[in-house]
């Protein structure tokens, strides 16, 4: 514990108020009230965090285990590392595999689901035009001419 002489102490020092966050939303508006008391300053930003990677299977074993009996009592720690990488390697490559599928069954029904759209737009802009060759402003005279609106104001 420090012990300090409030006497000597600055009047700014004096005035500020410590206050201590309750809940996760004191704790937010705190750091952007920190963020938003100097704008200027540059704010860093960190990257995301490149996904796991397991080791590449080295392309030359040394210590090959022979299939001899007697092996010693620390071959097998030996053993079982080199089989859990294995297998870590094995589950990454089937995650990445199942990874790459969904992202391809996606795409292809997200390109059927716009192609789908496209041809619902086109369809409804062909019943939308103008019968016999007409204009729009032909049509809309025609209209008029027969009290078009007056039909549909009252119905």
């Amino acid at each position: 514990m420090e012990i300090v002489n409030q006497a000597k102490m600055r009047s700014t020092e004096k005035d500020k108020v410590i206050t201590l966050p309750k809940n996760a939303a004191d704790m937010q508006r705190m750091k952007i009230e920190k963020l938003m008391s100097n704008p200027d300053k540059p704010v860093h930003i960190p990257d995301r965090p490149k996904s796991w990677k397991p080791k590449a299977p080295p392309e030359f074993v040394r210590d090959v285990m022979g299939s001899s009996a007697g092996a010693g009592s620390g071959e097998f720690h030996v053993y079982r590392h080199i089989r859990r990488r294995e297998y870590n390697r094995q589950a990454y490559m089937n995650y990445e595999d199942k990874k790459q599928k969904l992202d391809d069954q996606f795409d292809a029904e997200r390109q059927s689901n716009i192609s789908a759209a496209e041809d619902k737009t086109a369809k409804k802009t062909s019943q939308a035009s103008t019968p016999e060759g007409k204009s729009k402003e032909e049509c809309r005279e025609g209209r008029r001419r027969e009290g078009w609106k007056e039909e549909k104001a009252e119905s």
